[in-house]
């Protein structure tokens, strides 16, 4: 089982990053080794094979693609950033797995499908002022979506994020931590790179 989930995180490793990444949009890539593991840990659940899955704010696709790859029957990626599509578009077609894989440029506000699982990486909220709490409206998309939603947030933020949950009717089944290198992305970083903590909630409708 180890080296399965080792052959999964060598392939997200070669999905490339946003070419040229918005500080507005907060565009981190999701780095291989903690996508690997929560969608190991999806799937463990039986939240993949054969579901339709949705990834709200998917970026250049690693966790839509590698939903693919671990047996989704459909996977829908969603982003406001049409660069970042294309990208994830032309990894589909490499990665063999296109015919499974839908990429829609628009705001998460607006798609309105249904699905069985959410595996979401929204943006933390934490960049700007306008953006704050940017997380909820995807948290709250995506549980009107899917019964069941694997969403990263800020460690520290968790508390606040059970709450957003409980206003909807979720609960929390299951908590995995993660330390989150950020690198050297925007203009404003000082660092090289930094980590910060980050969870990963399972939660499902209630």
């Amino acid at each position: 089982m180890k080296s399965k989930k080792r052959h999964l995180e060598m392939a997200l490793q070669t999905i490339p990053s946003h070419p040229d990444p918005d500080c507005d949009l907060e565009q981190y890539h999701t780095p291989a080794t903690i996508a690997a593991d929560v969608l190991w840990n999806a799937s463990a659940q039986g939240d993949i094979q054969g579901m339709k899955v949705v990834d709200l704010g998917c970026g250049t696709g690693i966790l839509a693609l590698g939903a693919a790859m671990m047996g989704a029957e459909e996977v829908v990626g969603v982003d406001v950033d049409g660069g970042a599509l294309k990208v994830a578009e032309k990894q589909a077609i490499r990665l063999k797995v296109q015919d499974k894989c839908r990429f829609l440029k628009m705001d998460v506000d607006d798609f309105e499908e249904n699905a069985d699982t959410v595996i979401q990486n929204p943006p933390f909220g934490a960049q700007k002022a306008h953006r704050k709490d940017a997380d909820r409206k995807f948290l709250k998309k995506a549980l009107k979506v899917a019964p069941v939603v694997y969403s990263f947030h800020l460690a520290k933020t968790e508390e606040f994020i059970e709450k957003v949950g409980s206003s909807v009717s979720s609960v929390i089944t299951h908590r995995f931590y993660y330390k989150f290198p950020l690198p050297r992305t925007y203009h404003f970083h000082k660092d090289e790179k930094r980590e910060v903590e980050v969870v990963v909630l399972k939660i499902e409708r209630s």
